[in-house]
């Protein structure tokens, strides 16, 4: 009875952390580029009764024993497709259809880039630089032209002020047209990066993530390649199923319940144990 407690109390614990998954996913049902998580379980330790025998002259042979110990959590999984694309008219709004992630930087006073984060959000604005940068002014970054694909390298795109006319093409060039003049000039071309695994990213903040060993090292490279394109005045939708979503959060109420009714009886049958003697 005691080890159907303890198995009992596993159960409460990891169905709480899946609903915790489930809840963060409902509340980001409506934030730009959101991945959705997902928790998964794996059974615990197991005890042994006995061991299995193989079949011989006198015996056929038995299976072994066991009786499991309770559940852990095995995994909480980032979810990595795409949300639905959806039209804003807004010119400095971006989505990319297909793979790769924007590359968002940092720099320091000297203008050197000192960290490289990634996202799926792409609703830019400029700074009052001209520079193009995201909700939380982290750089857009474009390659270096003197080392286009390193992952560690990147430059700003910067639109001048009174530009007007300003577009983002489907291989992710930005260009405008420069105050008093005709002529459409590109400020530079937006690059992205993809990963050999991608639910191998970390979560930063702010719909950001970061490189991580087991995402693997990112390949650089400009939209239209290998890569998605990019679709100005668009921004991609959160890819949350709110129908499946609901559906794991009864699952983890059930799972909760259950598991709180074998903790009831564990106790009542404990009561009578108790009681025998009276």
């Amino acid at each position: 009875m005691i080890r159907g407690m303890y198995s009992a109390i596993s159960g409460l614990k990891e169905h709480q952390v899946m609903l915790d998954v489930t809840a963060n996913n409902l509340a980001n049902v409506n934030t730009i580029g959101y991945k959705a998580s997902r928790a998964t379980f794996k059974d615990q330790l197991q005890q042994n009764f006995s061991g299995g025998a193989a079949s011989g002259p006198t015996s056929g042979g038995q299976n072994a024993q066991q009786v499991g110990l309770g559940v852990t959590l095995s995994s909480i999984d980032n979810l990595i497709t795409g949300g639905a694309l959806q039209t804003t008219g807004n010119p400095l709004d971006v989505a990319i259809s297909g793979e790769g992630w924007f590359r968002v930087g940092q720099f320091d006073a000297g203008g050197n880039l000192t960290s490289v984060q990634y996202s799926r959000a792409g609703n830019f604005t400029r700074n009052d630089q001209g520079d193009l940068v995201n909700s939380e002014g982290y750089y857009v970054l474009k390659a270096d032209p003197a080392a286009p694909t390193d992952a560690t390298k990147g430059e700003k795109i910067n639109i001048p002020a009174g530009s007007s006319g300003v577009t983002i093409a489907s291989d992710g060039t930005v260009s405008y047209i420069p105050q008093g003049a005709q002529t459409r000039t590109p400020a530079g071309q937006i690059s992205l990066a993809k990963f050999p695994n991608e639910n191998g990213l970390v979560r930063a903040s702010g719909n950001r993530w970061q490189e991580d060993p087991s995402s693997g090292v990112p390949t650089i490279g400009v939209p239209g390649t290998d890569f998605g394109v990019t679709v100005g005045g668009t921004l991609e939708s959160s890819n949350v199923d709110l129908a499946n979503e609901f559906t794991q959060m009864i699952v983890a109420q059930r799972g909760f319940q259950a598991n709180s009714r074998v903790i009831s009886t564990a106790d009542q049958m404990l009561q009578d144990l108790v009681n025998l003697k009276q």
